[in-house]
């Protein structure tokens, strides 16, 4: 793309590396917020995302100029939305201008047209990036009072833009210029040219198909509840019919499913994976199942000269949507490789822990210590109250010590609401602590504290919270 002399407040096209030019706004920077050395860019507000990031000049175009063009070339429901968003703005930016008689006001008028200057490497100043005229517009919703309050000083962690970065939430609710999807963090991933297949839309699967069709994946699908594939396929996707059929059509396949005889069925059941096993394609099994099962797949798919892999994922529905899980891998190194791009998409950090059934082995450790935490927590929410301690000052003083997390805090605030609607699922809970004491087993190694939590577990099954998010583990103590 050709240098383009842009201000602040302008409406862009920006490109990421290979993602499709997206609509935005350019807007002033966090004063605390460095503009990456060496580069010529601008500091982006994106349109129907909650990504901004510092994008090259020479990555950026008129928005009006080349609005007819880009409509053209990039398709998608997320993309028209993005669009929509635009001409709302718009409208309404119109519509306040019309009111004002000409004469403008402090919420409506236009940002006036001054030069950007554009910083070189060894100029550190952002005062030059900032146009004190530009306030947030409370009423649009586009926007969500991008620059952060007076009153509050950006927290010491913050990070260049390059990095990922922290969702902090303002008094108003609202989500801070902090705040970014894995968007503005990968903008700059090269997706693989290898077609991708996924079978599983769960909680879990839902995010991460939704991030890899973001960054440009080719993506083909596949759900036992076939209607839940038809929001993918207006995404761009493409549908499978049978596991097999993807396997077979794909390059990779990844699988993401409930538990370990969900995983077997799926690869060794009637039109499984195994029958659309060609030599070198690749099966990535990113299910929680105990290493047995791991390890079954993996010399199944290998004997038909298939690639494995295991890839279990540390998360919620939550990071899973926003493309932040943590990736545990292990088995073959070279689809470890190979599957760069799609990790990039779906996590913020990936690691490789050797041969196939160690990561298995780490995430059942992870799930254990997390559900036992959380009927630990649950344990002390219900003990306050049984003592007549208030729960929320309970909460108050936990989230100002050490065991302070947004986990904690998360949980804490949808017990206290009665909020337990699934981030992550009760019933897989129980599931990881049963494995995992299971696998102490097998290492003749205690495990009192899981067998502990996990009879709080199966109670809070028992009185039907397998559904509900891992907190209904609460309700256990209550009834």
């Amino acid at each position: 793309m050709a240098t383009v002399h842009l201000r602040i407040g302008d409406l862009v096209w920006g490109k990421l590396g290979r993602y499709p030019p997206w609509p935005g706004k350019i807007v002033s920077p966090p004063k605390d917020l460095k503009k990456p050395r060496g580069k010529k860019c601008h500091f982006v507000k994106f349109f129907g995302t909650e990504d901004h990031a510092w994008i090259k000049v020479e990555q950026l175009k008129p928005y009006h100029a080349h609005k007819e063009e880009m409509i053209k070339i990039n398709k998608g429901k997320r993309f028209q939305q993005a669009v929509d968003a635009v001409e709302d703005f718009l409208k309404k930016a119109k519509g306040k201008e019309q009111n004002s008689d000409g004469k403008g006001d402090s919420k409506g008028k236009k940002t006036p047209n001054k030069p950007l200057k554009i910083l070189e490497e060894d100029d550190e100043d952002l005062s030059a990036l900032k146009d004190p005229s530009e306030k947030p517009v409370k009423d649009d919703p586009h926007f969500h009072h991008f620059l952060l309050s007076q009153s509050e000083k950006p927290a010491s962690s913050m990070e260049p833009i390059s990095k990922r970065l922290k969702i902090i939430e303002e008094d108003t609710g609202s989500t801070s210029i902090q705040a970014a999807d894995s968007t503005a963090i990968n903008g700059s991933i090269t997706p693989t040219d290898k077609r991708i297949g996924f079978l599983g839309l769960g909680l879990m699967g839902s995010g991460i198909v939704s991030n890899l069709l973001k960054m440009g994946h080719v993506v083909t699908v596949w759900n036992r509840t076939a209607e839940k594939c038809d929001l993918f396929i207006q995404e761009g996707a493409r549908l499978g019919r049978t596991p097999a059929e993807v396997a077979s059509m794909c390059d990779i396949t990844f699988s993401c499913v409930s538990d370990p005889k969900a995983a077997r069925d799926l690869v060794l059941g009637p039109s499984g994976v195994l029958q659309g096993i060609r030599p070198g394609k690749c099966y990535i099994e990113m299910s929680t199942v105990d290493p047995e099962t791991i390890t079954e797949l993996s010399q199944v798919i290998t004997s038909r000269g298939g690639r494995f892999l295991e890839a279990p994922v540390a998360g919620s529905q939550q990071l899973s949507n926003d493309g932040m899980l943590v990736i545990l891998a292990a088995g073959d190194r070279t689809v470890y490789e190979d599957c760069s791009s799609c990790f990039q998409a779906m996590g913020k950090t990936s690691f490789f822990l050797g041969e196939a059934g160690n990561a298995a082995r780490m995430m059942l450790i992870l799930n254990m210590v997390q559900g036992s935490f959380m009927a630990t927590i649950a344990e002390g929410l219900t003990l306050a109250q049984a003592t007549g301690q208030s729960q929320q000052t309970f909460l108050d003083i936990l989230c100002q010590g050490q065991m302070a997390s947004t986990f904690v805090d998360q949980k804490c605030q949808n017990i206290l609401q009665g909020n337990f609607k699934p981030d992550y699922y009760l019933k897989h809970i129980q599931k990881d602590l049963r494995l995992a004491i299971s696998m102490g087993d097998m290492a003749n190694h205690p495990t009192p504290m899981a067998a502990a939590a996990n009879e709080v577990y199966k109670r809070a099954k028992a009185l039907d919270q397998s559904d509900n998010d891992i907190s209904a583990v609460y309700r256990a103590y209550i009834h």
